[in-house]
């Protein structure tokens, strides 16, 4: 979601209170809906739109970075109006329908990857898409990886989620002959610099195809992943 320059008449029709604008044409260019990115935004613009987008309200919105604090400020009636995790900051009132065909799995390097990991699984579930989640198939272990390997590809796509030296996206890439979309985090000690190390890892991958996602932006793997399920609903 975006502030604008002045708006046309067209735009007055969709735009809310705070000088926010929907693009509520996004789903029918793309095939993804609009989500709206809460970090940063006055917490004021944040009510309004959750006291508007609830359950029933016949318009699924997906709620990315909404921080606990912010979310538990809310009327209770605002609250139970939604499903919220808090460890991957998301929320939702309704959910799209879901897809009759596709499946996406999400593997993680750790457990302390698991607010990517779970940005991406809840995107892909308010994306009305199947997933699978097989965390802390980090490469200390190779046995950890080999053993869940036939499972992962049975999946149409699969989203890496990796800190650290992000091994485990180059492992992977070079296991399996599914779309795989490479997610570094922001996970590890001194050198792993919050997350560059592992960007960096990722992009430099010796397995050919692997696409690179930003540090952190599970949100961002789950659109890419839902992109090739989407193709898969036209065959």
């Amino acid at each position: 979601m975006e502030r604008s320059a002045p708006p046309d008449a067209a735009d007055d029709a969709q735009r809310l209170d705070h000088g926010i604008l929907f693009d509520h044409a996004r789903t029918a260019r793309i095939g993804l809906p609009e989500a709206v990115f809460c970090e940063g935004k006055p917490a004021e613009a944040l009510a309004d739109l959750l006291a508007r987008f609830g359950r029933g309200s016949g318009r699924p919105v997906l709620f990315t970075r909404l921080a606990p604090e912010i979310f538990e400020a809310q009327p209770q009636a605002v609250r139970q109006a939604y499903s919220y995790h808090a460890l991957s900051r998301t929320a939702w009132g309704d959910v799209l329908p879901a897809k009759p065909k596709g499946r996406v799995a999400v593997v993680s390097a750790g457990t302390a990857d698991g607010a990517v990991v779970w940005e991406a699984t809840r995107t892909l579930e308010y994306l009305g898409i199947q997933r699978s989640v097989y965390e802390d198939c980090g490469v200390a272990g190779l046995w950890r990886i080999a053993r869940r390997l036939d499972e992962i590809n049975a999946h149409d796509a699969v989203i890496v989620v990796a800190g650290l030296d992000a091994a485990l996206a180059s492992v992977l890439g070079g296991l399996t002959p599914k779309p795989v979309f490479a997610v570094p985090t922001s996970i590890g000690y001194g050198m792993a610099k919050a997350g560059v190390t592992a960007l960096s890892s990722m992009l430099v991958s010796c397995a050919p195809g692997v696409g690179v996602f930003n540090i952190d932006n599970g949100y961002g793997a789950a659109c890419a992943a839902a992109r090739v399920v989407n193709l898969l609903q036209q065959t």
